[in-house]
């Protein structure tokens, strides 16, 4: 009995570590995932907080406060763009918060704040007393506020005391940051688990080999998975719009024919991809592997929850190319910003490339079974 039980154990093991691909979703992309993640959160103190510094008049739209400028040691003549700061935010040695400050009108700080390029607008100046603009749902600008507000103490800068002046209008709110995110995830699921899994599914259990004897080509065949999870798409897409239009009073502020052309787009690239994912793969393990290998590291970077503008700046012209950042941008700016066609031209433009590129070579590539 226990000779028996012992080489059916090591018969399974032989046939785990005979399939490679197993083997790296099994084992590699755990600790692959481990370390972009670490990149990404391991330092959470040394995020750069931008907040913006609102100044309505001309003469000084370009040149820091002269509060902020004689902690700097600066002259206004040698300010220019953006400024970093290090500031000790607590009584302990070490306790630090790094903060970019960018000098703006309140209408280009409200659009700022609408694209997560900052977290929140300070108006006024420490004697006469300063006034913080932020959503008070939003977890990162209530830490930023904190934290900004411990360095300035911490710099003994002399002042009345801050004022709060919480963002709840419309476009301006977390919520509003965060619908457009989900509606990109959605399409990005759609496609990658409607189409990709489910092209998966038929050739583990055989049923694609049935087609090979039919008169059909392979695009025909691909596109009317393409097509059917599309309306399928678009159906959870209105019902989701519907839900936060009534609940959270979200209408969209830009062109229809914007958000069908970015939806379309967006579709077509996610679709390529689930095809050429699903193109060779013949276990549910590698499937699984690929699919979240695509899906993870996009839900994390692509700024769905939190602004991308938080990692550190070398890492954001990378993110901005991922197709779900294209996607989660396009429809951010349609809803909140009111972008009309001419603005999306771009990123569809982006998104349509992408979806061809993996729709071609998922045709060379795809294999019944």
């Amino acid at each position: 009995m226990n000779s028996m039980l012992l080489r059916l154990v090591i018969s399974q093991f032989k046939l785990f570590f005979r399939e490679p691909g197993v083997v790296f979703w099994s084992f590699g992309f755990p600790v692959l995932m481990a370390w972009i993640l670490g990149i990404a959160f391991a330092s959470k103190g040394e995020i750069l907080r931008n907040v913006a510094l609102v100044s309505n008049n001309q003469a000084s739209a370009s040149t820091l406060p002269e509060w902020l400028l004689q902690k700097t040691g600066m002259a206004p003549a040698e300010f220019s763009g953006d400024y970093e700061l290090v500031w000790e935010v607590g009584e302990n040695h070490g306790e630090q918060a790094r903060f970019r400050f960018r000098v703006m009108p309140e209408k280009a700080a409200m659009l700022a704040l609408k694209r997560g390029q900052i977290t929140l607008w300070i108006e006024g100046n420490p004697k006469t007393g300063l006034r913080y603009r932020f959503d008070p749902n939003n977890a990162e600008s209530r830490l930023t506020y904190l934290l900004l507000e411990r360095a300035f103490r911490k710099q003994k800068f002399v002042r009345q005391k801050a004022e709060v002046h919480p963002l709840t209008m419309i476009g301006s709110r977390y919520v509003d940051f965060l619908i457009p995110g989900l509606m990109a995830i959605s399409i990005m699921n759609a496609c990658l688990w409607g189409i990709g899994w489910n092209l998966i599914e038929l050739r583990i259990k055989k049923l694609l080999r049935r087609m090979v004897a039919t008169p059909m080509r392979k695009s025909v065949f691909l596109l009317s998975h393409g097509l059917n999870r599309m309306i399928l798409s678009a159906a959870e897409l209105l019902l989701l719009y519907g839900f936060v239009h009534f609940y959270f009073d979200i209408n969209i502020q830009g062109s229809l024919q914007a958000l069908a052309l970015v939806f379309l787009s967006g579709y077509s690239a996610f679709a390529g991809i689930a095809v050429l994912i699903s193109s060779r793969v013949q276990n549910t393990q590698s499937g699984n592997g690929l699919i979240n290998s695509v899906t993870l590291p996009m839900f994390i970077l692509s700024g769905i929850f939190f602004s991308y503008h938080n990692f550190p700046d070398w890492v954001i012209p990378y993110v901005e190319v991922l197709p779900l950042t294209l996607l989660t941008d396009s429809l951010r700016g349609i809803i909140t910003e009111g972008i009309g066609l001419a603005q999306v031209i771009q990123p569809a433009l982006g998104l349509l490339a992408i979806g061809g590129i993996c729709f071609a070579l998922a045709l060379k590539l795809f294999r019944w079974h």
